[in-house]
């Protein structure tokens, strides 16, 4: 039986696309499984719309009509939900807010639990904090505050400094949840459970045995609609700095003491300041951009709407990170990202070392059969783990063939997997912390990623430099054959 928290919700940002799409689904979810108190929980949206409550509440209700079980249930869920005409810049609007949330409170008798979720730009984070604090809506009566924010949490290490002393001021660390939905997807969590719940794999996760890894995240569109945010951002900060980082920490970190969120975040720390901060020249030997062209009906990423016809925004980005420490010498971290490409995955591919000694290509002078064993986790769009073994080919003799041992997600686990968002609000109501970043991760994250920039703004690119429907541009392929290796996938094969 769920353990149900009762919690005042408070959404900056409800007339936006992500909150229909994501968040209230997601508490709509929560509540149908009873981890939210049924009878002592409330939200306050609030937005520039002049709407009324009924209004809102007809929006909630479109956006879980797929999931409820009936009219009565979703209206049962959206009767919770009350409008406020809110400007986050105005702090006169904050105390009727604090009035609003008291009465609420009370009502529901919430005990003073109150998450505040800001779903805006980053430019209103810090605006939104101090009010929140000034006007007295966090409560003090013995319930908890929680901040929840959206990325990109800065646009380099500077900006996401200052933004997070200004949160500082109203919230502590511990207060604060920094989201990322990767950090929620089954997979990357299922990380830990691979490593940390088998010493056959933890054994041989280490430099002794494997000889690279490389992760992918593929996207098959374009840009879309969010062209005038994209430009202003590029791969590198969209999606590097964040959801490929907070991967590597996981795949590069040490057994944490348990699995209290306190001791996997110093572990994922741990492992993000042993990562190795190019200087600028080493910087252009181990990353290559790319922003794609045209093909067909395909426009080419200067073309699209909204898109400066000179812009050198990658949409592509590969390169190569190193952790400075004994697990990891000499094992290079392979990542990707890119728009365009053959098709949206993403995958992580742990590949191992060859045989020291191939006894088979010795018993008749012949080449080795031998492929590297290669342990693949697809993350999206499936939950799968595949290991790719050699093996005997049936018959005469010693022939070689590769042989996959494939898990995949049954139907089953389908239906009671959580989406991510659904699972990381549970885990802010819980004040688990575990599947956040720590400002020290972000910081590190930014810290490698401002080089690697800066590099690139002083750097006149030869865009554009990659094909739709490929796997980008040819400098990434050269990247790991320089060092004698390939790319797991690709698009060639």
């Amino acid at each position: 039986m769920a353990t149900a928290t009762r919690a005042l919700f408070m959404l900056f940002g409800a007339t936006g696309d992500l909150a229909k799409r994501k968040l209230y689904p997601s508490i709509f979810n929560l509540f149908k499984k009873g981890y939210i108190d049924n009878d002592h929980f409330a939200l306050i949206g609030t937005g520039r719309r002049e709407w009324s409550d009924d209004t809102f509440r007809g929006v909630v209700m479109d956006s879980i009509n797929d999931s409820a079980d009936s009219d009565e249930q979703a209206q049962s869920f959206a009767s919770h939900f009350y409008y406020m005409s809110h400007d986050v810049t105005k702090p006169e609007h904050y105390d009727a807010l604090s009035d609003y949330a008291n009465k609420l409170d009370a009502q529901y008798e919430i005990n003073g639990n109150r998450i505040f979720y800001i779903s805006m730009a980053p430019n209103f984070f810090g605006t939104v904090a101090k009010n929140l604090k000034v006007h007295n809506c966090l409560s003090d009566n013995g319930g908890f505050n929680r901040l929840i924010i959206e990325k990109p949490f800065g646009r380099d290490y500077d900006s996401a400094e200052e933004l997070n002393n200004a949160l500082g001021k109203s919230f502590n660390e511990d207060q604060v949840y920094r989201i990322d939905h990767y950090l929620g997807k089954e997979m990357v969590q299922n990380i830990l459970a691979l490593r940390f719940g088998n010493p056959l794999v933890e054994g041989i996760w280490n430099n002794k045995y494997i000889d690279n890894v490389q992760v992918t995240l593929s996207e098959k569109l374009g840009v879309e609609e969010r062209a005038g945010y994209y430009d202003g951002a590029g791969a590198l900060r969209d999606m590097i700095q964040n959801h490929t980082m907070q991967m590597l920490s996981i795949l590069a970190m040490e057994q944490p003491i348990s699995f209290r969120d306190v001791d996997v975040r110093r572990e994922k720390i741990r492992a993000l300041r042993s990562m190795h901060i190019y200087t600028p020249d080493e910087a252009r030997e181990n990353f290559v951009r790319g922003q794609y062209g045209s093909n067909g009906d395909q426009k080419d990423y200067r073309h699209e709407d909204n898109v400066p016809n000179d812009s050198t925004t990658e949409t592509y980005v590969a390169g190569k990170v190193e952790f400075n420490n004994q697990r990891w010498a000499n094992v290079p971290f392979y990542i990707r990202t890119g728009k365009m490409l053959t098709d949206k995955f993403t995958r992580i591919d742990i590949v191992f070392k060859k045989p020291l000694i191939d006894i088979f290509a010795a018993a008749d002078n012949s080449e080795s059969q031998l492929n590297n064993n290669v342990l693949t986790l697809f993350v999206d769009p499936v939950n799968k783990v595949v290991l790719h073994l050699n093996g005997k080919k049936a018959g005469q003799g010693m022939e070689m063939k590769p042989l996959d041992l494939t898990h995949v997600q049954n139907d089953e686990e389908k239906a009671a997997t959580p989406e991510p968002y659904e699972r990381l609000i549970h885990d802010a109501i819980l004040g688990n912390a575990t599947n956040f970043a720590s400002w020290d991760e972000v910081s590190r994250a930014w810290e490698f990623a401002d080089v690697i920039r800066h590099v690139w703004d002083t750097d006149q690119p030869d865009f554009p430099n990659y094909t739709p429907g490929s796997m980008g541009p040819k400098a990434a392929d050269d990247l790991l054959s320089r060092d004698g290796r390939a790319w797991v996938f690709n698009s060639k094969k």
